[in-house]
């Protein structure tokens, strides 16, 4: 058996080897990954997207359920096809290939397989969040009858194309509901990860799902515009350049910075050390590579205490080997990237009004190589003004901010924010959290900002994305 691996594109289910390949190897293993061209790419979606949603339409959405709980399972615990040979992947050898291409260590590619597996397993609960309760046989029927009223929805789309990140595996849970909502899926992986998106829909092809359903398309930039704009809606996921470059398009969904949030409230305030391990947490969980992981902390008082605290907490957060079981710092793909971050916030420091409180107990400098990786370190930046340039940006690795100020001002301070976890029980301000235009996900209480509820859209809402309600009468009966 060859040691090679060819990981092809799938042209609307079929695969395809390329002249044009991206090699990589893992642990003397060679993965050549097929790239697709732009031409190829719209050309396919032209000439194959009916036939694509037809596939789905053909079976029932309760059906396509259960196949996605299936699919939970084969991610999680199968042995899956690596590529277009006959080699097999288990997960084992996912996890191994995701670090050595993604600088994810070990445990957190097992944590982020679990968010797949918990996305996928949950597929009924989120459904029933995305379309407020609402019958799978809507999916069927195009129609339901609520509160004695004919209800119609049809979908805006015949396909939903999806722009992938490299940062993090469990983003790849947010197309997934699309499928089982009889929408086709064409994705163009990250660059360090085709592993994750190829792994999925080989689970949901094994599960029952048709693979004409699918599109696999590792291409350039120029591949990535062919998809987003080859498809009747679609997901980006990428840096502020990427929002500035897509918001624009109302049929492209952006997803950029979260710049996520913790907020203390009056009322918690002087009890800060009660809710360290929280704010640590919304900070550092997955390596601090997610949007909805926390980049400021915001307190109405004693922020020199806290952010000693807290700085003390993340120092202790230091680079491990992959493998390492207790490992929760992610090593760089690229090492000019990392480099290039620490210049830039080293740069910014220069800046009167703000300090970095980890660089007083971090061992070593915040940029190092160690294990064969190179790594950021962990970083605490204290603020004296909410407008200093580190005060509300974020970065691909455990970074914040932490700033005092006012309660009464916090709403118009935090600016647009993914994610804000307030720690409070203050019922007037709650009410005014909740009428805040720049929050998108909210949590009440000592919630860390990574804390997922499979009932609540994660970012935006995928069934109004891809459905529209249309006025309907007359007599249904015989439908």
């Amino acid at each position: 058996m060859s040691s090679s691996i060819h990981i092809p594109v799938l042209r609307l289910g079929r695969p395809y080897e390329s002249l044009d390949q991206v090699r990589f190897n893992v642990d003397g293993r060679e993965i050549a990954v097929s790239m697709a061209n732009s031409g190829l790419i719209r050309r396919d979606l032209q000439q194959g997207l009916a036939r694509a949603a037809e596939s789905l339409q053909a079976i029932p959405c309760a059906k396509l359920a259960d196949a996605c709980e299936h699919a939970a399972e084969l991610f999680l615990r199968g042995n899956l096809p690596w590529g277009d040979g006959d080699q097999l992947q288990s997960p084992h050898d996912y996890v191994v290939a995701l670090s050595q291409l993604t600088g994810l260590p070990h445990a957190l590619g097992h944590q982020n397989m679990g968010k797949v597996h918990a996305a996928m397993a949950n597929i009924r609960a989120i459904l029933a969040g995305l379309t407020r309760g609402m019958p799978l046989e809507l999916f069927d029927r195009g129609f339901i009858r609520q509160d004695g009223i004919d209800v119609n929805f049809f979908p805006q789309t015949g396909s939903l194309g999806v722009l992938l990140p490299s940062n993090s595996p469990g983003v790849n849970s947010l197309w997934l509901p699309a499928l089982v909502m009889k929408i086709p899926v064409v994705l163009k992986p990250g660059r360090e990860d085709p592993l994750t998106p190829f792994r999925i829909v080989q689970a949901m092809i094994a599960a029952g799902f048709p693979r004409e359903a699918f599109g696999f398309y590792p291409a350039g930039h120029d591949g990535g515009d062919a998809v987003l704009f080859g498809t009747g809606r679609a997901i980006a996921f990428g840096s502020d350049a990427t929002v500035r470059r897509y918001s624009p398009f109302r049929n492209i969904q952006v997803h950029g910075s979260g710049r996520s949030k913790v907020l203390l409230g009056d009322d918690h305030a002087d009890h800060w050390e009660r809710h360290l391990d929280i704010i640590v947490q919304s900070i550092a969980s997955n390596g601090g590579r997610s949007c909805i992981n926390a980049s400021a902390v915001l307190t109405p008082r004693h922020r020199d205490q806290l952010a000693d605290a807290l700085a003390r907490r993340m120092a202790a957060i230091v680079p491990r080997p992959r493998d390492d079981k207790d490992a929760l710092l992610c090593g760089f793909a690229n090492p000019a990237m990392a480099k290039g971050i620490d210049e830039r916030i080293d740069e910014l420091l220069q800046t009167p009004g703000a300090e970095d409180i980890t660089a007083r107990y971090r061992q070593g400098p915040r940029l190092i190589d160690k294990f064969g990786q190179t790594f950021l370190q962990p970083t605490l930046i204290s603020c004296t003004d909410p407008e200093h340039p580190l005060a509300n940006t974020e970065f691909m690795f455990p970074f914040a901010s932490i700033l005092e100020v006012p309660q009464s001002r916090m709403i118009d301070t935090i600016g647009e924010s993914l994610v804000v976890s307030a720690v409070t029980a203050d019922h007037a301000w709650t009410l005014d959290l909740m009428a805040s235009t720049n929050i998108e996900r909210l949590n009440i209480g000592p919630y860390p900002t990574n804390r997922v509820q499979w009932e609540q859209p994660h970012e935006g809402n995928m069934f109004e994305f891809l459905y529209r309600r249309r006025a309907l009468q007359g007599d249904l009966a015989a439908v």
